[in-house]
């Protein structure tokens, strides 16, 4: 069984006692008192049954035993102190960001090089999960998320609140439409008709659900999914309209009838409190609120992004 060490504290002001063989020295760089470091030196001889430093008047050397335990403990000291260096260069050069494979598709993979050209020196890590991650136990420095804005021990800053739309490809249209009413959408052949974003459609346009109304729908497990089925005309998928603002202005997907649902979520960047002034937290957080900005700003009349206001 190995033997235990002393008190940290006390081979800490040894270390530095020993490195610049001055106690008042050792106290400037270790923010302590004089005596205070003299009290850690004699408690470590103490422990150790050994005298470390000779003491004449205001000088102190170290002993011969001292002399050849010093080296030993400045080596592990520069050893640790180099470690937490590495580790403070590699946290500090590397920005992972959590968010739903939706979000990480559909809207930053696209946008995410305009930042990494803005911080070149930046490596950008994004791990992409609908499950909701811990921040701390996985690595993560901030994270976009859907909800109300309420994590606990997490800041919220509000991107956007999202707009809740049916779509289709321009063909499916012309094969099944006009679809005039929301009453007639539900009868028709619907992509994950039990997605609950359909229940909140339905609901805001005033039409109870029948299960038993309608074809079978196909059920997929994404909204990245949903989207490349309607736009290969197989139904009507229930998505967040801005994520597929491109496809709809380019004409791959259009809406299957008029409608203004805003969703009950919305989409908010979150960090630990005391990650808001980190450099690299902060540059990303500046960076997709300016982004978000524009987009709302060329969307004036809200077509895809719905005002900021409390519904």
């Amino acid at each position: 069984m190995s033997s235990p060490l002393p008190p940290l504290a006390a081979v800490r002001v040894f270390e530095a006692a020993a490195r610049l063989e001055n106690f008042t020295a050792a106290a400037q760089e270790l923010g302590m008192t004089q005596a205070a470091v003299s009290y850690q030196v004699k408690l470590l001889e103490e422990r150790l049954g050994i005298s470390l430093f000779q003491r004449s008047g205001r000088r102190v050397s170290l002993t011969e035993r001292g002399a050849e335990l010093a080296p030993v403990i400045i080596r592990a000291f520069d050893q640790m102190r180099q470690g937490f260096a590495t580790l403070r260069q590699d946290h500090a050069s590397v920005l992972t960001i959590s968010c739903t494979n939706s979000f990480a598709h559909l809207w930053l993979a696209p946008r995410i090089g305009a930042f990494q050209m803005r911080h070149p020196a930046l490596a950008v890590r994004i791990q992409a999960d609908d499950d909701v991650v811990d921040l701390a136990r996985d690595g993560v420095d901030l994270a976009i998320r859907g909800g109300q804005g309420a994590w606990p021990g997490l800041e919220a800053t509000l991107l956007t609140h999202n707009r809740l739309a049916p779509l289709c490809s321009p063909d499916w249209l012309a094969r099944h439409g006009p679809v005039d009413s929301a009453h007639a959408l539900h009868a028709s052949p619907r992509l994950s008709p039990d997605d609950m974003w359909w229940h909140e459609w339905f609901a805001a346009m005033g039409v109870e659900e029948n299960p038993a109304v309608g074809p079978p729908g196909i059920a997929l497990d994404s909204q990245v999914m949903e989207g490349r089925a309607a736009m290969a005309g197989q139904g009507v998928a229930i998505v967040n309209l801005f994520l597929w603002k491109a496809e709809v202005e380019a004409g791959l997907l259009v809406e299957a009838m008029p409608s203004y649902v805003r969703e009950r979520a919305s989409y908010w960047i979150v960090y630990p409190p005391h990650a808001r002034n980190i450099a690299k937290v902060k540059a990303f957080r500046d960076w997709i609120a300016d982004e978000f900005a524009q987009e709302k700003a060329a969307d004036a009349e809200g077509r895809f992004l719905p005002p900021d206001r409390t519904q």
